[in-house]
């Protein structure tokens, strides 16, 4: 039986949560989904310039959790940004 995820603390919601390559229409990309405590983990360690202990306590969860969370959103942030692909911001096991 899988264990049950536990929810992650955000502070921020992102203002957009659709970003696509301009000049392509959208049914023509493939999209990247970033999961909101991706995105939280991608706001502390990067805009914050939070380590990653301090982060991991904030978002509630442990500093390895954090580091896979951080490790998923850079590879589905790469992979959009390099293969010209639409990133869509949504779900997540969250608590504000």
């Amino acid at each position: 039986m899988i264990r049950p995820l536990k929810p992650r603390c955000i502070g921020a919601e992102p203002e957009a949560f659709y970003y696509k390559p301009r000049g392509i229409p959208l049914c023509e990309l493939e999209q990247v989904v970033l999961t909101l405590d991706e995105v939280e983990a991608l706001r502390l360690k990067n805009l914050e310039e939070m380590d990653q202990t301090k982060a991991a306590k904030k978002m509630g969860v442990s500093q390895s959790t954090f580091q896979r969370i951080l490790v998923s959103a850079n590879r589905k942030t790469a992979d959009a940004l390099l293969n010209g692909k639409a990133i869509k911001i949504e779900g997540g096991v969250i608590r504000k």
